[in-house]
């Protein structure tokens, strides 16, 4: 059975705010719709003040009121009034979402970027693959003439040895020598070992 609802001694002061929040922690429903009706205005006041979005105003005030229900215990009238109690609800909560919805931008903003921007081992590669080329293109001069030639028909072009061989009207026999010696000279001026 629900108590009736405190009011102070004088009725026309209003509700007796810090008893009905003894009554609102034992679950009573009445002394909680007291203290809503008396808090609403100044909470959805300073929430919408923090936020400047009246639709966040309205979902950050309804979660402000369903904490003062859920925590109406936890409330000391010895630290100050009960509408002090529930603005300090209301501001953290304001604030909370403040932070929510900035680190949720920033959170979008960075995954942007990361969209954007070539992958750390992309360009590692595309760096080292150029790097690569411009010291196999050194080696490849530092060949004879015959061996650059051979060297770059057969790798480059994919033609056969024999191919090679019609192609500079050299014997067969000459080409695979070429190769053999203008690979191992490649082999050393590269640096790999065999």
């Amino acid at each position: 059975m629900t108590q009736p609802i405190s009011i102070g001694p004088n009725p026309a002061h209003g509700p007796n705010l810090p008893v009905l929040m003894g009554q609102v922690a034992l679950g009573d429903q009445e002394a909680f719709a007291a203290v809503y009706d008396a808090g609403s205005d100044a909470v959805f006041g300073l929430v919408c003040k923090v936020l400047r979005d009246r639709a966040q105003a309205e979902e950050v005030t309804q979660e402000v009121w369903v904490e003062a229900w859920r925590t109406a215990g936890r409330y000391r009238a010895d630290r100050g009034s009960v509408l002090n109690w529930l603005l300090t609800l209301a501001h953290r909560r304001a604030v909370d979402r403040i932070r929510a919805v900035e680190s949720a931008a920033a959170r979008d903003h960075r995954a942007a970027l990361l969209e954007q921007t070539p992958a750390f081992d992309e360009v590692s590669e595309q760096v080292q693959a150029h790097h690569e080329r411009e010291e196999l293109r050194r080696c490849l001069r530092s060949l004879s003439e015959m061996q650059r030639q051979s060297v770059t028909l057969a790798y480059y072009q994919g033609l056969t040895y024999k191919e090679v061989s019609e192609e500079l009207s050299t014997p067969l026999g000459t080409i695979k020598t070429r190769l053999r010696d203008g690979l191992i000279r490649l082999r050393d001026c590269l640096g790999v070992t065999a």
